[in-house]
């Protein structure tokens, strides 16, 4: 590999969206920010919405900015959390702008979803954790709630696949994105149409399946007139779960025993397999099966991660106490230990964290953290600790001792966070990269155009191109080595 290609990575997550280009030359990636933009939801009367339409724009931006650092882009492709859809009618129109996943409208739609088909039938049909923010009982809702807009639509797109077909008018589900519906079996590799009819829903707007590195054709004429492109661009699937992207570029090597955590708004903590785990003991362990990369199996278990972090940060900058998160775990790293632990499931709504704490610890008999810098602490300490309660689910399941911890994603550069799980886990964490969802997106483009063979290579490519920081168990918190 001599000539440099370039690859255009449009990367969303749940508080900001990033364009970044890649440039990829002999078996080294480099990845340069081009636009970072908030991602910011709308609510209204009838819900909670994804600003859609500014997020396209703004993707556009990005393109055209990418436009002006290279002659030519080898690929375009777009990432984004999991779950959340929009509707299209025939013609292509949005029937109602895509809901965000914690909008309210789902609360209770998981048992009235196990009144028509029970839970181990779901889970035997789908292998997903059962979470209210599914697209599952998304779609049970929007059919409860919608049933003349839900009858209009033609098609279901999930959101990268959307944003795919703004850029080029293809209609696909790729299969990484799709997996996270819980509508989708990762053993016959379709979706659960059978299913989804004893709910009453029809799966005719369902798009066809695509595989990550699958050409979706060029950018559409608007595209490349607005974007100032000089040259017919091409838009490719990649593993468009952001997880699935930055699973691909974890920088583990052949014969580890290892697992990972994405870390974001989200931690996603799991272990790569050849196939899904569907079985009474993921079951009743909650564990979900979502497809990666080269057909791989993300077998995990999602954990609420810095979201009661970000809401707390939120809530202090309300009251007027404005603090940077490299300032938050500055302070919590110097605070004094504490044996307070949370319960993080129960802080996934929005709200005024700081005080939800202070009355969870009430309500439990724990100490209440007397500060910003112990609340911090106590935050990162409790996602330490349940980072190993899910390290033991994942080795009973398994039957592996995992050896190594790979943290990705932006929280991998809270060093505390890695120290503590280090510390708690009593395993060793490596650290980075931060921008594994990026890297991966990019390689797995790579591999669409045939400049990359395969997985393990893409993983070559990583541990050739970033720096990794590793954490290993220590009696008091020190720093990293």
């Amino acid at each position: 590999m001599t000539a440099k290609r370039s690859y255009l990575a449009l990367d969303l997550g749940a508080e900001s969206g990033r364009a970044i280009l890649a440039h990829l030359a002999d078996h080294r990636l480099e990845l340069s920010e081009l636009h970072r933009f908030p991602n910011i939801p709308v609510r209204l009367a009838s819900g909670l919405y994804w600003d859609t339409l500014r997020l396209f724009h703004e993707m556009c931006e990005g393109l055209r900015l990418a436009a002006k650092s290279v002659d030519q882009l080898d690929g375009i492709a777009v990432d984004t959390w999991g779950v959340d859809f929009g509707l299209l009618s025939e013609e292509g129109v949005l029937l109602d702008n895509p809901r965000h996943y914690r909008d309210s409208r789902t609360h209770g739609a998981i048992e009235q979803v196990f009144e028509k088909v029970p839970r181990e039938e779901v889970f035997r049909n789908t292998g997903i954790q059962f979470m209210e923010i599914n697209s599952l009982y998304q779609l049970f809702a929007a059919q409860r709630d919608m049933p003349k807009t839900l009858a209009q639509a033609a098609h279901l797109l999930f959101m990268p696949d959307l944003f795919n077909f703004f850029f080029t008018g293809a209609l696909s589900a790729e299969r990484t994105i799709a997996s996270t519906s819980q509508f989708y079996d990762p053993v016959k590799k379709q979706f659960a149409t059978d299913m989804l009819r004893k709910l009453g829903l029809q799966g005719g707007y369902l798009a066809p399946l695509v595989d990550p590195g699958t050409d979706l054709g060029p950018v559409l004429p608007y595209i490349m007139e607005g974007c100032d492109l000089k040259q017919e661009t091409l838009v490719f699937a990649t593993g468009s779960h952001d997880t699935a992207s930055a699973v691909a570029a974890v920088p583990a090597r052949a014969g580890e025993n290892w697992c990972y955590i994405s870390s974001g708004t989200w931690s996603l903590m799991g272990v790569e397999l050849a196939a899904p785990v569907i079985n009474d003991a993921s079951l009743a362990a909650n564990f979900t099966n979502e497809v990666g990369v080269q057909n791989r199996i993300r077998f995990l278990k999602n954990i609420p991660g810095l979201w009661v972090l970000q809401e707390c940060k939120r809530a202090w900058e309300r009251e007027g106490q404005e603090f940077s998160y490299a300032e938050l775990t500055a302070a919590a790293t110097q605070a004094k230990p504490m044996e307070t632990v949370l319960d993080l499931d129960e802080f996934g709504s929005p709200g005024n964290h700081p005080q939800r704490i202070r009355d969870y610890c009430q309500k439990t008999g724990q100490q209440v953290p007397p500060d910003v810098a112990s609340m911090t602490r106590v935050i990162l300490h409790s996602l330490a600790v349940r980072y190993k309660q899910v390290l033991e689910s994942l080795e009973t399941l398994t039957g592996r001792k995992l050896e190594i911890i790979h943290i990705i994603g932006g929280g991998s550069r809270n060093a505390l966070l890695n120290q503590l799980t280090a510390d708690v886990t009593g395993r060793i964490v490596i650290a980075g990269p931060a921008e594994a969802t990026a890297a991966g997106n990019a390689l797995t483009q790579a591999m669409g155009t045939g400049h990359i063979a395969s997985l393990e290579e893409l993983r070559a490519i990583i541990r050739n191109s970033f720096e990794v920081e590793e954490f290993r168990p220590t009696a008091s918190l020190g720093a990293a080595r």
